[in-house]
């Protein structure tokens, strides 16, 4: 007895369909997450860089004047692709990097910054960052 595999395209098609869908399952937009109202100015050290989709998101620890203490923020930007368009190299930051970060502050009030620009303060480069705040419909 022969079988035939007739339904197989259809399923792997049906199932490739579903994983590439889940990753836009979990995206936001950024008034859901960020308020352009409150922004803020950021100076610290590179701690992390994850150059991944949908983001790329960069930690740094940053001194906190009033304690003493560093605390750390992660910064989130655009996605690899965008920010390959906008001069950026996987090793344009690297650890131990000083930088001074503009973004939005996050609505939960978590150290979490969605970043507009970036200047490396030993070369003064200022890099700008595909910002989801650039494609907000407020």
């Amino acid at each position: 007895m022969k079988y035939t595999y007739r339904a197989t395209p259809f399923f792997l098609l049906l199932a490739g369909l579903f994983v590439y869908s889940l990753p836009v399952s979990g995206h936001h937009s950024f008034p859901a997450q960020y308020d352009a109202s409150k922004t803020v100015t950021l100076n610290g050290k590179v701690t992390r860089v994850e150059w991944t989709n949908p983001h790329i998101f960069i930690y740094i620890e940053v001194a906190d004047d009033a304690s003493g203490r560093t605390e750390n923020w992660a910064l989130e930007l655009g996605g690899p692709n965008a920010l390959l368009r906008a001069g950026w190299k996987r090793n344009s930051l690297k650890t131990d990097d000083v930088i001074t970060v503009d973004g939005a502050l996050a609505r939960d009030g978590s150290n979490l910054v969605n970043a507009t620009s970036i200047v490396l303060d030993a070369s003064g480069k200022r890099m700008l960052t595909a910002s989801s705040r650039d494609n907000q419909n407020e």
